[in-house]
């Protein structure tokens, strides 16, 4: 037995008084103008011998819900629906369909609100024993409302569902106020708090969430703007525990705000449940830093708290969208911490649906939200290009440049277009900047330029992997230009580029804007300004992203990882002493001097500057793919910053990779594990080739192991699968 359902809004289907698989917020988000998907449960063990009841509960969800800010609601329509059918195949090969219709029944229930920014509100003296179970009596039900007026395309969603991930109980409970009682889940995460306890008839449990406190001890609430983000429980009554946890909302917190208790709540009244979309885990960080350590779980669990089915910008506050800006600096650090690529295969379709007829990209997707537009702009709509170019990249996947390659190539046209004859920006155009950089605003129109012509290189790229030569020479030509025109008008003869800021090096240096000659000038003025700041960093999000890969590209990774283990502010460290378990949002979020920043704009879950994850696996990790999808792999570990061991590994598309080194004084090791039918690059930090053992034996004699060439003092090996092991005696530094 299979049962499918869909929904204009969310959906939970029942069989028999069971829940009819594990899935939150079924189906997910679309543009239901345009598709709406549907999801199929495996109910075999559901159903029963006799009659059956089969019902759903449906909630407003993205469909008719607060969604964005500004308190808007009802953006798809204002009257949710739901199609279901269940297939039921019998022993003598016969089958029967039941399927939402006419005769369907309907009412209200328990359930008196449930909305993703506003919270839920549950009455448990209004529920409905035996509902969805046969022989209830719903003589007292209204017919279905039902209608065949539905425009969407009904499709499978093509991404994981949203699951719990586990349980977080309470590490205190405080009571900064008489009969306010605050529990502190030890973490920052996105989902529900599970209530558990006594009370009389009648009696109302108020729930709020936060993810800091005010100095007087109490949640801090202000930077969730419009949204209430408040649940309400009423007490069944009777003298038995009740058990209640929400099922249509989400909510990002670390503290939990109890009211409306008799007495002292117990510990346990309280557990948090994680919510995230499954997206399992391939890549794990390890090294003899904890701050570093620290520094990586943080940016794991804000993965998990904005990947709730599609890549949001934060969890908590009057927002919650699939900003397109944030998911292109973060997707290839993603896609190497878990097994993204489903995940982002669906949001593609978002983006797509959202793209306009002249080929921008928005600024979100899905699109349609109060406030939002379909103008991108740099490094926004740049997501389009950038995020199929890494989930092909890093997964070998042919499909997904293909079905987007029309799209991707109408944006590059449409930057084209928009562009002077010149190749340069228009007179106007709209551009967030570098967002939330530290008082170092770089020019937009180096941005624009600076992005369209990455696009276009990584389009052209995409164009020659599928074979389609006209374009990929094409737009091959377009690159070049592009980057001819950006040295013309920003490029100064000493290799200062307009603004002159770390993101204009920056990204000038990650996307090969520079010839040789004004690449080491730039890269000294790049040095030079992180210097000036008494090495610290002032880049927003788009430069944050770029700048420690760079650092280590020019030869600095000494320089980078001077910024990784900083802890003066601005810095990943800064918040990290400062108690934080995920990525905020502003480098300055709080600070002793000043407290929390204005509310307006304040998360403490928003993954953007996590982006470094990228440096941490392929830079001082060490592991990369040379070429799509970890055929050809590179392991180069690059040590520093006093650390003594790493130990990272990758789930690759085509298996485990492990690398783990090892300083002992001047003596470095370096142990990896090539998986089946790939071959690697292996750098090994040595002062002599010679001296570079494998196996205990000369590495150039080692049985898999060949050698190639000595390059920035490191010996060079070509190695097949299976497992190795380096030694070697490094350069001495000065």
């Amino acid at each position: 037995a299979v049962a499918y359902a869909s929904a204009l809004g969310l959906f939970e289907l029942e069989l028999n008084g069971r829940r009819a698989g594990d899935a939150w917020f079924a189906p997910g988000w679309s543009d239901y103008a345009k598709r709406a998907y549907y999801r199929a449960f495996d109910v075999t063990g559901l159903v029963q011998p006799g009659a059956n009841g089969l019902g759903a509960v449906v909630a407003d969800g993205w469909y008719a819900g607060y969604v964005g800010f500004g308190g808007g609601r009802d953006h798809y329509g204002d009257r949710i629906r739901l199609l279901a059918q269940l297939v039921v195949e019998h022993a003598d090969g016969t089958s029967e369909t039941l399927a939402t219709g006419p005769d369907w029944k309907a009412s209200t229930g328990p359930l008196l609100e449930a909305d993703f920014l506003m919270g839920e509100s549950y009455d448990a003296r209004k529920e409905l024993p035996g509902w969805d179970s046969p022989g209830f009596d719903d003589s007292s039900w209204s017919a279905a409302d039902v209608t065949e007026k539905i425009a969407a395309r009904i499709e499978a969603h093509p991404g994981p569902p949203v699951n719990e991930l586990g349980a977080l109980k309470p590490i205190q409970v405080t009571e900064p106020a008489k009969g306010r009682f605050v529990f502190d889940l030890g973490q920052n995460f996105a989902g529900v708090a599970r209530l558990k306890m006594k009370g009389s008839p009648g009696q109302a449990i108020t729930l709020r969430f936060a993810e800091m406190l005010s100095p007087d001890g109490n949640i801090y609430t202000e930077n969730l703007r419009s949204a209430r983000a408040t649940d309400r429980y009423i007490c069944r009554g009777g003298g038995e525990e009740e058990v209640w946890q929400p099922r249509f909302t989400f909510h990002g917190f670390r503290y939990v705000e109890l009211t409306g208790c008799s007495s002292r709540p117990d510990p346990e009244a309280i557990t948090g449940i994680p919510l995230s979309s499954n997206t399992p885990v391939v890549g794990r960080f390890q090294c003899s830093n904890d701050l570093v350590n620290k520094l990586f779980s943080n940016i794991s669990w804000t993965q998990r708290m904005n990947f709730i089915d599609i890549p949001t910008d934060c969890p908590q506050r009057d927002e919650r969208l699939g900003w397109t800006g944030d998911a292109q600096i973060y997707c290839r650090t993603a896609c190497r911490i878990t097994d993204a690529q489903a995940f982002f295969t669906k949001w593609f379709i978002d983006l797509a649906d959202a793209q306009r007829e002249d080929g921008q990209f928005p600024m979100v997707a899905p699109l349609k939200s109060k406030g939002v537009t379909a103008d991108g702009g740099p490094a926004w709509a740049d997501a389009g290009v950038i995020c199929p170019w890494t989930v092909y990249d890093l997964y070998g996947d042919r499909d997904v440049i293909e079905k987007h390659y029309a799209s991707m190539r109408r944006f590059i046209d449409f930057s084209r277009n928009r562009s002077t004859p010149d190749l340069l920006p228009p007179a106007s155009f709209h551009c967030f900047g570098d967002w939330l950089n530290i008082r170092a605003e770089t020019p937009k129109e180096v941005i624009y330029i600076a992005y369209f012509a990455n696009s276009t290189r990584l389009f052209a790229r995409m164009a020659e992997a599928l074979g389609r030569k006209d374009d990929a020479e094409r737009y091959g030509e377009l690159f070049e230009k592009i980057k001819a025109a950006f040295n013309r008008a920003y490029v100064a003869p000493d290799g200062r580029i307009l603004g002159h800021t770390q993101t204009g090096y920056a990204l000038a240096l990650s996307f090969d804007l520079l010839d040789a000659e004004k690449r080491e000038l730039a890269a000294q003025h790049l040095i030079d300004d992180i210097q000036g700041r008494g090495w610290r960093l002032s880049t927003g999000f788009i430069g944050t992203k770029d700048l420690m890969l760079v650092l280590s590209r020019i030869g600095r990774t000494e320089v980078a990882y001077r910024l990784l283990l900083n802890t003066t502010f601005p810095s990943w460290g800064f918040s990290i002493q400062h108690g934080a378990t995920t990525i905020w949002e502003r480098w300055n979020g709080w600070t002793p001097e000043s407290g929390f920043f204005e509310p307006s704009m304040n998360s403490f879950a928003h993954y953007s500057f996590g982006a470094v994850g990228q440096w941490l696996f392929e830079i001082a990790g060490g592991v990369n793919t040379d070429g799509p999808g970890f055929r050809k792999i590179i392991v180069r570990p690059q040590p520093g910053g006093g650390l003594t061991w790493m130990k990272t590994s990758y789930d690759s598309i085509r298996g485990r990779i492990e690398s783990s080194w090892e300083m002992d004084g001047g003596r470095f090791s370096l142990s990896i594990r090539i998986p089946a039918n790939t071959t690697a690059t292996v750098f090994v930090p040595a002062a002599e080739a010679a001296q570079v053992t494998e196996g205990g034996k000369p590495a150039a004699r080692s049985e898999g192991v060949k050698f190639l060439r000595e390059e920035g003092g490191a010996a060079v090996f070509e190695v097949g699968s299976g497992d190795y092991s380096f030694a070697s005696t490094m350069k001495k530094s000065g």
